[in-house]
């Protein structure tokens, strides 16, 4: 089973303190928005690994749509979760390009993080200009 926090105590172990995944969906569809959602997951979770009731959360395209709302519903109603979720329209997405629009989401959910991160991980491309680290 792959170490799925090695970044993060690094990180964490380097001085960060709230540490957030970015991620968006959207990127590779022929039409329609983008999203980006960012997380901050409580920091000792990278230590002593992910509550036992989350054991099984992966890449949505790897669960079935009842895992995922399952999964959906624990994340966002966790107190211990900080998350925001950017949506940026199909038409922005055709005036600025799929990457732009991507980044654009990106930081939009970033910025909706309160209180904010001092580091981004981000799956993909670094997203400028976001000054995070990242």
């Amino acid at each position: 089973m792959p170490d799925r926090f090695l970044h993060e105590r690094r990180l964490l172990h380097a001085g960060s303190r709230r540490l957030a995944g970015v991620d968006e969906a959207g990127r590779g569809a022929l039409a329609g928005p983008v999203v980006a959602a960012a997380v901050i997951l409580p920091a000792h979770w990278a230590f002593a690994g992910i509550p036992h009731h989350l054991r099984g959360v992966n890449d949505s395209k790897q669960l079935s749509p009842a895992r995922r709302e399952h999964f959906f519903e624990l994340l966002t109603h966790s107190p211990d979760i900080t998350f925001a979720v950017a949506l940026i329209e199909a038409e922005i997405v055709d005036q600025i390009n799929i990457l732009n629009a991507t980044s654009l989401a990106m930081q939009r959910a970033v910025q909706h993080l309160h209180p904010p991160p001092d580091h981004l991980l981000v799956d993909g491309h670094p997203v400028p200009p976001v000054s995070y680290t990242h």
